[in-house]
């Protein structure tokens, strides 16, 4: 069976299953594996499918991906975005890491920062900082979402009122050309603009798989962002408009 063939076939099971694992199709088609991955590499770049270890997924529109299976899109581009932005955060700081494969990421780069007072909404997160010992590590209490270990909730917003950060460090589940930071969680969304308005500096993680993607209820806009750290150019509608508003973008890699 031809390549084109194969690739209807690929997208109406990752439909009907979520999700499409590469030796599975090499058995089911009669081909290699290494076939499968070049059939599903050719299927992401056209944006129908997003990559994740071992698969690939459907890309997302009003439901989020999983969130192990977010875990392992893009992982080297979360590194680099997560190393230069810990960078930027100076010993002694104050810094709210909220929910997000991104933010964890960037916890890992803060494990030998000395001095820290973390706040985060993110079970991962402080899991990950008692690490440091030299980090003081303040959870903002709410409901836990178990598919991700994420606090939300009229609770989660209350303890975060009662700080001023420094920093804060914030993940999105999509961007669009208008420069909108898009979320799914409605709960979320308004966690995020409470984090955001109690910060002096705020900083957004957030890999190029965004641009391709699209999620319902409006976080901010990115001229409310003082740092974009990500790993690809912005569109170039984008990047004027992110000029204008004067604010920064870094590309890491």
């Amino acid at each position: 069976m031809s390549q084109t063939f194969r690739h209807p076939e690929i997208l109406e099971i990752a439909r009907a299953e979520g999700k499409v694992v590469v030796e599975d199709l090499a058995d089911r088609f009669g081909v290699t594996v290494q076939t499968i991955r070049r059939d599903l590499t050719e299927l992401a770049d056209a944006g129908k499918l997003e990559r994740v270890h071992g698969g690939a997924v459907m890309p997302s529109g009003v439901s989020n991906i999983g969130y192990e299976d977010r875990r392992d899109l893009n992982e080297a581009a979360k590194r680099a975005i997560a190393k230069a932005c810990a960078h930027e955060i100076p010993d002694g700081a104050s810094v709210f890491l909220n929910i997000g494969t991104s933010t964890e990421a960037v916890a890992r780069e803060l494990l030998s920062h000395r001095d820290l007072m973390a706040v985060t909404n993110n079970m991962n997160v402080a899991n990950i900082l008692v690490g440091n010992p030299n980090c003081e590590i303040v959870v903002a209490g709410g409901v836990l979402r178990r598919s991700d270990g994420g606090l939300v909730g009229n609770l989660t917003t209350t303890t975060i009122q009662h700080f001023k950060f420094d920093y804060a460090v914030i993940g999105c589940s999509a961007l669009d050309l208008e420069g909108d930071l898009l979320d799914f969680d409605f709960q979320e969304v308004h966690v995020s603009q409470t984090i955001i308005r109690q910060a002096r500096r705020t900083f957004l993680v957030a890999d190029s798989s965004k641009f391709q993607r699209s999620a319902p209820a409006r976080i901010a806009s990115l001229r409310e962002i003082d740092v974009f750290f990500t790993d690809q150019p912005l569109a170039a509608e984008l990047a004027a408009r992110f000029s204008i508003w004067g604010n920064a973008y870094r590309i890491c890699d």
